[in-house]
């Protein structure tokens, strides 16, 4: 039995979990700065590291304690350490090697891309699929789950199709050119007035909307497995210019719909596309995206494999998703130094 101490300040969520052979959840704590950069639209670099300044011991302390367990009890601590915000990043690290000497514990160094595909073998009691997984060994890929698996990761700085053929081998298949889908999310709810962050506050706007009522362009990039957003943002601008006015109402409802349908329609074509192409045996959806209701009913249509996505609290930064990943590493044998350091460019592939 191993239990890893978690932590992630890539950017601007101060969060600690505590997890068990990289699958059970004994404790998972977030502290959201949502409220502080609303003002501004997005995240503020500089008040989001002084907000994991004052956030991250009191966060760790409640995991802890939620885990009913002392440092004692841990096997190793991990922490993200890219790609991200580096003054955010500055702060988990510099914390967890605190932790890490101060208790003589393995430190373990964590992709946040990485991170986010390895949501998906925590357990949960939500459901997490929208069809039956394929029935697999223990330790094949997660619950459920068998190699070669399809992820797309779609979050607020990151679109990229990764195919994964077993723990740590990764293909690259394609990735946003421009504006990450989570990134254009936010630009157009603050070209609609909506309010921050973009990606929840678009979704309900939409319900009331017709998906068809602006056929705003798709950037298809001659069948690549690449996306462009920039595009359909600066059609959503041009629409929005030819109203006094920030847009209410039912045209509000169809200008979010037909936006949200436009980023949907692509992310869920080429997912299902590269699913068939690559034989997978299933495609994960991963990032803050994944927890769009749009995004998992059309993938799921299109898909010729299950698609599954994990509850929304794992689909947003977390920690959970953290000490997952940081499981892989520990049992392989691997151990980051004590020069570890932060890379906010960091790549998964």
């Amino acid at each position: 039995m191993n239990r890893i101490l978690a932590i992630e300040t890539s950017c601007d969520e101060t969060a600690a979990a505590v997890i068990e052979d990289g699958r059970r959840i004994l404790s998972n704590v977030v502290a959201s700065q949502i409220e502080l950069h609303a003002q501004y639209g997005g995240v503020f670099p500089e008040i989001a590291s002084r907000a994991h300044v004052e956030a991250i011991v009191p966060v760790v302390g409640q995991a802890m304690r939620e885990a009913h367990l002392g440092f004692d009890d841990l096997d190793a601590v991990a922490v993200t350490y890219g790609p991200g915000l580096a003054g955010s990043l500055l702060v988990g690290v510099n914390a967890a090697k605190g932790i890490a000497l101060g208790r003589d514990l393995p430190l373990l160094g964590v992709n946040h891309l990485e991170a986010h595909i390895y949501a998906h073998w925590l357990e949960v009691d939500d459901e997490r699929t929208s069809a039956s997984p394929p029935n697999a060994e223990d330790g094949g890929g997660g619950p459920g789950l068998d190699f070669p698996l399809l992820a797309l990761v779609v979050s607020g700085g990151h679109t990229e199709l990764i195919l994964m053929r077993g723990d740590g081998q990764y293909e690259y298949l394609g990735g946003t050119l421009d504006d990450a889908a989570g990134e254009a999310f936010d630009k157009v709810g603050r070209l609609l007035g909506l309010p921050y962050p973009g990606g929840p506050s678009i979704q309900k706007a939409a319900r009331d909307g017709n998906p068809e009522a602006i056929r705003f362009p798709r950037a298809w990039l001659d069948d690549s497995y690449d996306f462009s957003f920039s595009g359909l943002k600066t059609a959503v601008l041009r629409a929005v210019e030819k109203y006094s006015d920030p847009p209410q109402g039912r045209l509000l409802a169809d200008l979010s719909a037909s936006f949200q349908a436009a980023v949907v329609d692509v992310l869920a074509t080429k997912t299902a596309r590269a699913a068939k192409e690559f034989g997978v045996t299933v495609a994960l959806l991963c990032g803050g995206v994944s927890a769009n209701q749009a995004l998992r009913i059309t993938t799921t249509e299109r898909a010729s494999v299950p698609v599954l996505y994990p509850p929304p609290i794992l689909c947003t930064d977390n920690a959970a998703m953290v000490g997952a990943c940081a499981y892989r590493h520990f049992i392989a044998g691997e151990r980051a130094g004590w020069d570890l350091d932060v890379l906010p460019g960091l790549r998964l592939v």
